[in-house]
């Protein structure tokens, strides 16, 4: 019996359907043409953090709409040892949410962000094989391809754009132990679900169609949803559009709202004016009757729709920020995942930051200054249902005492000597709505602390000179780079305020702390460089940067490449001669003292040692490394060429202050 029967036999004696059997087998017989072994070890390789990145940026749009859907099903399947995963189109994992009990094991078969997923790197799996054939797979245990994989079942829906192209895909995997038949359905729901809202995004000045033949079903997954111009032209149908009308894509190009609802598009009005009678009952070509509710919607708005909820149109402005400084709303530029560019401090926090959104759970972001607090409070907005509305950032720190409690609380006509004759409209009733940003809150005088507490609390505020409270409704963010509870010990900080606020306190690594230094720097450069191709940093200067402590963080840095773009003008990179005097003689000045004070490095130490000298020897190397990085793990461990838990764990052999 040749080899491919016996595959074919052996998942027909395990049960497994003779369509998907088939199809693990042919996938099988792909693999072996790839030159892959069953016995092959794990592949780690990882695409690097800035080609990462790149697909990151190449897929925004499945990004958007596939990370709230994973934390949906997170929490549908969270304890039971698994991992989800989003890849794009050629099976690269992007995104990964999972147990962190499985993150461990999955970290070790290479499921993980960065890794490709696809048939011919890995052989027959859920991700390669679903994306191959364009259908939902599920692989269990011993029908993967390569044995290191055998320990996993994984369930996986590919993910079609609103043009019916592949562009991703959504996997869980666990352990084979305990697997779930249950799993593909829900993965494939979710799967529909970020299609769906795909779909209902990209269609600007267009005619929407959202129909089925039973009516408790519209405005769920199931519905269907048909996409025309404003002149009956077929644009685009979902899924289950094309199932219920019995057509693929194609075929529906050849239609127009006309041949398949039996009436022209004009009489959309019409519909409009039924809005308070609920869905319409229309006649397909095909004879059968579906309910369908209908929304004509133009670049930034909703003229109308037959919505039973309403009975007026809505308008549906597309999220955005706003710019207090032109009193204008932008496109949104910052996001959360934007600012998960590989660190795994910074991941950490974002992930706690992602299972609060949406909670009305008050944040506190900790940070030496110019860590990116700002940057990091913006992108929570962002990723929030309050994007639309307004983010109000309030520096306590640079307003004058005197002009704070009327900048923060507004203030009415006739308040005091000086005020506009209309008043003013203070911070938080200006962040009504919205996201409400109080940066280096420990400088807050302390009795505005109160008046702070009071409306956190009541949720009203109180303009001065006011007789009246204002109902608010603001998101609280807050940060520092102090020790609140040493302000509250010394009495200038309130501990009801501060109990009030820390509902989730996240902490911002110092540029020196961070591991993805080239990511974020090249980051800098491709913003700085917008109409030119981005500079790079020479090999020295990328050197010099990684030991420098930069006291000033992400602000010293960006400032620093501004000037060094500016000086390096049209070369392809930055050299140390671009680099400001200042900047090179600081740098001298730090670290020539700390290098002068480690001993040459003699190899011959190293030769013909038993092991107790040779641990001395290495405990020794270790502690000047850490004093010359002042006790950094991460960078010690860079240094060494070892891993960070080599670190800690020799690092309790040393005695205490040996790396002072």
């Amino acid at each position: 019996m040749s080899a491919h029967k016996q595959s074919l036999q052996a998942l027909n004696d395990s049960g497994v359907n003779a369509d998907r059997c088939l199809l693990i087998t042919e996938s099988h017989a792909r693999s072996a043409a790839y030159g892959i072994a069953c016995n092959d070890e794990a592949d780690y390789a990882r695409e690097s953090q800035l080609s990462l990145l790149r697909a990151m940026d190449e897929n925004r749009l499945l990004f958007k709409h596939a990370a709230p859907v994973m934390e949906t099903l997170y929490a549908q399947i969270v304890n039971t040892h698994s991992v989800i995963l989003l890849t794009d189109s050629d099976g690269l994992v992007l995104h990964s949410l999972g147990d962190p009990d499985f993150l461990t094991k999955a970290s070790k078969v290479a499921l993980i962000p960065g890794v490709n997923w696809s048939e011919k790197s890995k052989g027959t799996n859920a991700i390669g094989t679903a994306l191959h054939e364009n259908q939902a797979m599920m692989v269990q245990g011993d029908q993967h391809f390569m044995q290191v994989n055998q320990s996993l079942t994984c369930s996986c829906a590919p993910i079609v754009d609103p043009h019916g192209k592949v562009i991703g895909a959504l996997d869980v995997t666990g352990d084979q132990r305990s697997s779930h038949q249950h799993t593909l359905a829900l993965v494939r729901m979710s799967g529909q679900m970020i299609e769906n809202h795909m779909f209902s995004e990209t269609f600007n000045n267009s005619v929407a169609v959202h129909f089925h033949a039973r009516p408790e079903f519209l405005g769920t997954l199931v519905e269907g949803i048909a996409v025309f111009s404003p002149d009956g032209r077929f644009l685009s149908a979902n899924r289950s559009a094309q199932f219920q009308l019995g057509l693929s894509l194609n075929g529906l190009h050849a239609h127009t709202f006309y041949s398949l609802f039996g009436l022209p598009i004009s009489r959309m009005k019409e519909l409009d004016s039924d809005a308070l009678q609920g869905p319409r009952k229309l006649d397909l070509f095909s004879g059968l009757s579906v309910w369908c509710t209908v929304k004509m919607k133009s670049h930034k708005q909703w003229l109308g729709g037959l919505d039973s909820r309403t009975d007026a149109p809505k308008r549906i402005d597309p999220p955005a920020k706003f710019d207090e400084s032109s009193g204008q709303k932008k496109s949104l530029l910052s996001s959360l995942r934007y600012l998960d560019t590989g660190d795994t401090q910074v991941s950490t926090v974002i992930r706690k930051l992602a299972m609060v959104r949406n909670h009305d759970i008050p944040i506190m972001i900790l940070g030496e200054t110019g860590t990116g607090k700002d940057l990091m409070a913006q992108a929570i907005h962002s990723d929030s249902n309050r994007a639309a509305q307004r983010f109000v950032s309030v520096n306590c720190a640079s307003i004058p005492e005197t002009l704070i409690e009327s900048e923060l609380f507004g203030y009415e006509e006739g308040a005091f000597t000086g005020a506009r004759k209309k008043g003013s409209v203070g911070k938080i009733q200006q962040a009504d709505g919205g996201t409400l940003f109080l940066d280096e809150i420990g400088d807050m005088p302390k009795h505005l602390q109160a008046r702070l507490l009071r409306v956190l609390q009541d949720r009203k505020v109180s303009p001065l000179g006011a007789s009246k409270d204002i109902e608010v409704d603001v998101a609280i963010i807050c940060a520092t780079h102090q020790n609140l509870k040493e302000l509250i010990v010394k009495g200038s900080f309130r501990e009801d305020l501060y109990y009030r606020l820390n509902g989730l306190v996240v902490r911002l690594p110092a540029l020196r702390e961070r591991t993805d230094f080239d990511v974020v720097s090249q980051r800098i450069l491709q913003s700085l460089c917008k109409n030119t191709p981005p500079l790079k940093l020479s090999p020295p200067v990328s050197e010099l940067f990684k030991r420098y402590p930069w006291p000033g963080n992400f602000r010293q840095l960006h400032n620093l490449l501004r000037t060094a773009v500016v000086i390096a003008c049209e070369e392809d990179a930055i050299q140390l001669h671009h680099l400001p005097d200042d900047f090179l003689e600081d740098a001298k000045q730090i670290q020539r003292p700390e290098i002068e004070k480690l001993p040459p490095v003699n190899a011959e130490q190293l030769v013909d040692k038993d092991d107790s000298n040779l641990q001395d020897i290495t405990l020794a190397a270790m502690a000047q490394t850490l004093r010359l990085h002042k006790g950094n793990v991460s960078t010690t461990a860079k240094a060494l060429g070892v891993s960070r838990n080599t670190i800690y764990r020799k690092k309790s052999l040393l005695p205490p202050g040996a790396w002072d």
